[in-house]
């Protein structure tokens, strides 16, 4: 496997926070890629928590379960507040079902943010049992990008403002809409810095515009 490559920035002690939901799945390795980066973050279980980040990384998990627990955390309204605002967003597995515009296979009360013009279908890479790895061809970067699918969600279809920028099968795998980005896989099991460095720079964007 080729080794990619894993951009460093210098800390910016004045420049835009991320938040990582804290209430399931991998909250200490995404924080990580993310000071790696140079980004400060804070992890977010309440809503004054969320009302001090500029952007989310939205875990992996399972998305039943995290939809419970981010209404039972009160976090429901003020999170689709700030994500309709157009606060920069990653949805990583499970986090790219809690953001799509249409979920199937999945309960009548999951929450959907609708912030993803996609139709996404829980596990439909299959099961526990059937995760995977492989590699991935980015659109706009030469380097294989690795992705580790674990009980992973199927994008079936995207609408017309959705970015594709990498597939697996045919089908995207890792997309962007506006100032959301999502994936099928878990980037933050990698070691590869590639996909959190794409949600620093809309954070970076983010900050020129409000400042």
């Amino acid at each position: 496997m080729p080794v990619a490559p894993r951009p460093e920035r210098a800390a910016e002690a004045d420049g835009p926070t991320c938040g990582v939901l804290a209430l399931q799945g991998d909250v200490r390795e995404h924080a990580a890629a993310l000071r790696a980066l140079g980004v400060a973050v804070a992890e977010v279980r309440t809503p004054s928590e969320l009302a001090r980040v500029d952007g989310l990384v939205i875990p992996g998990g399972e998305s039943t379960t995290m939809s419970h627990l981010i209404l039972r955390a009160g976090l429901d309204e003020p999170l689709a507040e700030r994500l309709a605002g157009g606060m920069p967003a990653l949805g990583t597995c499970a986090g790219m079902i809690l953001l799509a515009r249409d979920v199937l296979d999945g309960r009548p009360d999951q929450i959907s943010f609708g912030v993803l013009d996609a139709t996404v279908r829980r596990n439909g890479y299959g099961r526990q049992n059937e995760s995977f790895e492989t590699e991935l061809e980015v659109v706009d970067d030469p380097v294989p990008l690795h992705g580790v699918f674990i009980r992973a969600p199927v994008i079936d279809d995207v609408g017309p403002r959705v970015e594709v920028l990498a597939r697996h099968g045919g089908r995207p795998v890792l997309v962007r809409d506006g100032h959301a980005l999502a994936c099928s896989f878990h980037p933050e099991l990698s070691g590869d810095l590639r996909v959190h460095a794409r949600l620093v720079d809309l954070l970076h964007a983010r900050a020129e515009i409000t400042n």
